[in-house]
């Protein structure tokens, strides 16, 4: 399987999130080969703690498969799982996640926690981390320097 191919794909679903002005994380989920979910965030457009990447993209992909075990599906996402999402993907039974940024602040995927890797659980989480990493938290980084220098241009206009 082409890890930096199907990153690519997450990653231009992040863009779309990015475009929009949301926090750039895009997601894909494959099955034999072939993407059959994904998302990106649209938590402030859909104003909905819900709307993570990932959530969206394991809906479409148990809509495709017609269940909701998607155990031998690979879900790559451009930055490391938050604990929701951690916990929807060890509740669908997905294999392996692939990631490309780490996530210092909220990751479940050994940053902050390893939800996916806990053993306490009945499910444990194959993980791959850095497929395409510097350009994944390049984005992010990106993203989060232009929303300070806006708040801050907002912040000196009103004085």
């Amino acid at each position: 399987m082409d890890y930096n191919y199907y990153m690519r794909k997450a990653y231009e679903q992040a863009k779309l999130a990015y475009d929009i002005d949301e926090v750039p994380i895009g997601c894909v989920i494959v099955y034999n080969g072939k993407i059959i979910g994904k998302g990106y965030n649209k938590r402030n457009s859909g104003k909905n703690s819900l709307f993570h990447a990932e959530i969206e993209a394991i809906n479409t992909a148990c809509g495709v498969m017609g269940d909701w075990r998607l155990e031998e599906c690979v879900l790559f996402v451009t930055v490391e799982p938050c604990p929701m999402c951690a916990g929807a993907i060890v509740q669908a039974r997905i294999k392996e996640v692939v990631f490309g940024a780490r996530n210092k602040k909220a990751g479940c995927g050994g940053s902050v926690l390893n939800v996916l890797n806990c053993d306490g659980l009945n499910h444990q989480v194959e993980i791959t981390e850095g497929v395409m990493g510097e350009m994944c938290g390049d984005l992010m980084s990106d993203f989060f320097r232009k929303r300070r220098e806006s708040v801050k241009k907002k912040k000196t206009a009103e004085l």
